[in-house]
């Protein structure tokens, strides 16, 4: 055995396994590149179907009109007979009933194409994404989550893991492709340039069964909430867009392309409410799960430690966000600006304190 060989196992990496993470990661980001070229072709190419419109992307003007029942007289012996027709609408935020648009192919066989031909190399680029992740626990033999590095491309895979899964659900969720993509580059991108840490082992207190279960809860729920993020930002850029269309404004012509094809405001406002909701009990128990940990590693189940603290900020944050959809009849722009305050808080809390604020955890390292 050679020198280098004892040295790397006296430390407890694997250098040429560390090495082929390396490797993996550059190229998953390079196929998420392909995969967000592909997204934007989708975009592209099914807006310019006025055919793919006119059949799949009403406005509002032309869904309040379609609302409106049709009766129809049948005659049943002498008797007239008054037969109401079955309407089925999606009813929005506030008054209105604006249908879903049909996606981000916008309807068009072309845009469909590029739509495939995008979840496809996202699912390539998550595979490979997923082996590097692998890849760099087995170079520790830990879980891989140490630091803000493996935090941030265990947390981007993740999140992919999460909108794949939706789409196995046969959930139209295809519209987050190219938003959930471009995040994954320039979190991959900030990881490997500034998050960078070479493969190491942890401090004695982060050996622990805990890491395991805490934090790999709490990068769930972050990517779950990420998702739910995303929704709504989009649903207060659909929201504004359906309110100019009922004041009888005329949007420009890229945001007409582009909202149309999204689904309505309230399909999103509902899509972001549900996937908040139900991670958030998984989220008290990251807290729960953290605490007890702290009870363990450092004596006391509570320090008020920066990260315990932005912890329990964030959990307060979307207890009021749900908390007023559910008791105050809270739903659209204001639930919407409370999920965003919420989604802030967490980001800070696992970006902003690891990097900016010292603390107890701050030996685990960026």
């Amino acid at each position: 055995m050679t020198l280098a060989a004892v040295t790397e196992l006296a430390a407890g990496t694997n250098e040429h396994l560390a090495s082929m993470s390396n490797t993996l990661i550059y190229s998953a980001m390079t196929v998420y590149t392909l995969a967000f070229l592909a997204y934007i072709a989708e975009w592209i190419f099914g807006s310019r179907s006025k055919v793919g419109r006119t059949a799949n992307a009403l406005t509002a003007d032309d869904a309040r009109t379609a609302s409106r029942p049709a009766v129809t007289v049948k005659k049943a012996g002498g008797t007239a007979v008054l037969e109401r027709p079955q309407v089925v609408v999606r009813a929005a935020a506030g008054s209105r009933d604006v249908p879903d648009g049909p996606g981000a192919h916008g309807g068009t066989v072309q845009g469909d194409l590029y739509g495939r031909i995008a979840v496809s190399l996202t699912v390539l680029a998550f595979v490979v994404h997923l082996a590097g992740v692998v890849a760099r626990a087995a170079s520790v033999r830990r879980a891989p989550w140490g630091n803000m590095y493996e935090f941030s491309i265990t947390f981007t895979a993740v999140a992919v893991g999460v909108y794949l899964v939706l789409l196995a659900l046969r959930k139209n969720v295809r519209w987050l492709g190219l938003f959930l993509t471009t995040t994954v580059l320039l979190l991959l991108g900030l990881a490997v340039t500034v998050l960078y840490t070479a493969s190491d082992q942890l401090v004695p207190a982060l050996h622990s069964y805990w890491l395991y279960i805490h934090v790999s809860t709490a990068i769930f729920c972050g990517a779950v909430f990420y998702v739910g993020a995303v929704a709504t930002i989009l649903y207060l850029f659909k929201d504004s867009y359906e309110n100019k269309l009922e004041a009888g404004l005329k949007p420009g012509s890229f945001a007409t392309s582009v909202l149309e094809r999204l689904p309505a405001s309230a399909t999103l406002d509902k899509f972001a409410y549900r996937v908040n909701a139900a991670v958030f009990p998984l989220w008290t128990f990251t807290i729960i799960a953290g605490a007890i940990w702290a009870g363990d590693a450092w004596g006391r189940y509570w320090n008020w430690d920066p990260k315990e603290t932005w912890s329990f900020i964030t959990w307060v944050a979307y207890a009021c966000y749900l908390h007023a959809r559910a008791t105050a009849g809270w739903k659209g722009r204001k639930a919407a600006y409370l999920a965003m305050i919420a989604f802030a808080c967490w980001l800070f809390n696992f970006y902003g304190v690891n990097i900016f604020v010292t603390g107890k955890h701050s030996y685990a390292g960026v």
